[in-house]
């Protein structure tokens, strides 16, 4: 397919997935040769018809030269003439109700135009471009980044676009009493880390379920409840386990946590609820966790900077990873015909409060290092820095605190950045 018509498509995406007839489609479609009875199975399994619709689209750009025109064609026989008639006319056509039309400013280089000098166009914001606007505030308040982060975060290539309302599920677990069986100790100011989470993603427009307390059997089955839900609806999910902790070997995501029965659960498996291969109405979303639990029993001491001693001996000894290599695929990778898809672990981040195998603090008066700083890096710098911008400035201010150190840190395989939903 040519470049300009996947652009065409992706820029009437939320119009065609509001307004595509889907069953009078999938005939003509296999008929045509647009794609094959198997590929239409793969997308009428991706689950409700919006999410059939888009996946269609997605796939779409994939079937060759003559997919575009003969699903304009299709679209004008099946009688589907308004959304034929607005992909044929470069999505220009206007909607029957009423638009706010407002002008989206582009920074010119020396005031003038681009690099050629040509003048720089104003782009209309309609609702065939939604796609294209994060729907977070357009002005920070805390600080500016200028006419080039704008454009950035309002393109969808390059950020997750969130415009549900609420944006998705924020599924919080707080294991704070374990029974005298586990050997675990009471986790005091792991409420203080419960709240100050469910304030805080409550702000960012998520739908906040709390549980308190669960055995491991409990974790597995309220996580694989989640994951059964129809997210279709929602932009994005993110999970947060308080709990302890212990280090485990493992293939992506290192660690575990524990239920109050002392049994235990891979940070692993709990990824793999939501995968694209588990969760089909979170494919293509981001998928997001934070883990606040020990990663190990090791403490760590540091070492000394340079400017701080001349000495510049180090504490701790150093850990090996256990992680498995990545094994390259065989075969052809860039197929022009190859039905579109994602990696199974795309979209996931998963958020450690602390290296794998070493301990993670928690106060008793003011709850965890790492949830404290997480809250309030996330007040301060929400609206106008994505998601690893912000881990990474919590990284840092955790890692200078106390006599004991402490060294966030993540797992992700985003495609996108991401930013939470702060207005």
């Amino acid at each position: 397919m040519e470049a300009e018509q996947r652009r065409l498509l992706r820029l009437g995406r939320v119009r065609l997935v509001r307004g595509l007839q889907l069953e009078a489609l999938w005939e003509p479609l296999a008929r045509e040769g647009v794609f094959s009875q198997d590929m239409l199975d793969d997308i009428q399994r991706a689950g409700t018809p919006r999410d059939q619709a888009r996946q269609l689209l997605i796939d779409l750009e994939t079937r060759g030269k003559q997919a575009f025109p003969t699903f304009v064609s299709i679209l004008h026989e099946t009688g589907q003439k308004e959304l034929a008639d607005f992909l044929s006319e470069g999505c220009t056509s206007p909607q029957p109700s009423s638009i706010d039309i407002k002008p989206i400013e582009i920074g010119l280089r020396g005031g003038k135009g681009d690099a050629s000098g040509r003048p720089l166009p104003v782009q209309a914001r309609t609702e065939k471009c939604q796609e294209l606007d994060h729907p977070g505030t357009v002005s920070h308040s805390k600080q500016s980044h200028g006419p080039a982060a704008d454009r950035f975060r309002r393109n969808s290539d390059m950020v997750y676009v969130l415009k549900s309302r609420p944006c998705g599920y924020c599924f919080i677990i707080n294991n704070v009493h374990f029974s005298r069986e586990s050997g675990l100790s009471l986790r005091q100011g792991s409420n203080l880390d419960y709240e100050k989470l469910k304030r805080r993603f409550s702000l960012f427009h998520f739908e906040v379920l709390t549980r308190q307390d669960l055995t491991a059997k409990k974790m597995r089955w309220e996580l694989s409840e989640l994951a059964k839900k129809d997210h279709s609806a929602m932009d994005c999910c993110l999970v947060v386990i308080l709990s302890h902790g212990r280090q485990r070997s493992h293939i992506q995501f290192p660690g575990e946590v524990c239920g109050t029965d002392g049994k235990s659960i891979p940070i692993e498996e709990i990824v793999n609820y939501f995968n694209g291969l588990n969760c089909w109405s979170l494919r293509g979303k981001p998928k997001l966790f934070i883990i606040q639990a020990c990663g190990g029993e090791e403490r760590d001491y540091g070492f000394q900077l340079d400017s701080d001693s001349s000495g510049n001996q180090g504490y701790g000894a150093s850990l090996e990873s256990d992680a498995s290599p990545l094994k390259p695929s065989s075969g052809n990778l860039d197929e022009p015909d190859a039905v579109a898809s994602l990696p199974t672990a795309s979209d996931i981040l998963v958020s450690y409060s602390t290296f794998p195998g070493f301990v993670s603090w928690r106060d008793r008066n003011s709850g965890s290092w790492f949830v404290e700083t997480l809250d309030r890096i996330l007040e301060q710098y929400a609206d106008s820095e994505d998601l690893q911008k912000l881990l990474l400035r919590v990284a840092n201010e955790v890692s200078a605190k106390e006599k004991y150190k402490q060294m966030p840190g993540c797992y992700h395989y985003l495609r996108k950045a991401f930013f939470f939903m702060t207005k």
